[in-house]
């Protein structure tokens, strides 16, 4: 990595120039966990959550958290974003949160990618805030990519 994209000639950030970049289809994955603890755990399988399907309300909030990334991330470029998923997996203790975002382009979808996973994370926090103060959001982490010119990536497993 002899030149830093991200930096003009004076050291300033500036936003990459893909213009030239071939369009390929590009695909990220990511992760995050909320730990709930089992009481919480336990009122959601009861259905006593406060603000309703904490499920579905998370999964539209990070397919619109990855649709709005460049909004929010400075040097990110707007993405025509073809599609986005959201899982969530309730656990014992927590919320395994797994998105996928893909598009084809001339920049990758880490970022959208990371972000939906962040934002669904804070929804479910938001939606069962009322349950406890103590959930923590853990291990935002890019799970893999593919697409563009450099190559694939794919994460070790985690120790969590």
């Amino acid at each position: 990595m002899s030149e830093l994209a991200h930096l003009d000639g004076q050291g300033l950030p500036r936003m990459v120039d893909v213009s030239t970049k071939p369009e390929t289809l590009r695909q990220a994955d990511a992760e995050a966990v909320l730990w709930v603890g089992p009481d919480v755990m336990c009122a959601i399988g009861d259905g006593r959550t406060p603000k309703g399907n904490i499920f579905e309300t998370a999964r539209i909030a990070g397919v619109m958290g990855a649709k709005r990334t460049s909004d929010m991330i400075p040097l990110c470029h707007p993405l025509n974003i073809t599609h986005v998923s959201v899982d969530m997996e309730p656990c014992d203790d927590r919320i395994v949160i797994r998105t996928s975002v893909r598009t084809y382009g001339s920049t990758g979808v880490e970022m959208e990618a990371l972000t939906a996973a962040a934002v669904t994370g804070l929804t479910l926090y938001d939606m069962l805030k009322a349950l406890s103060k103590s959930m923590r959001l853990e291990g935002l982490r890019l799970l893999a990519k593919s697409g563009g010119r450099s190559g694939n990536y794919r994460a070790e497993a985690s120790h969590a």
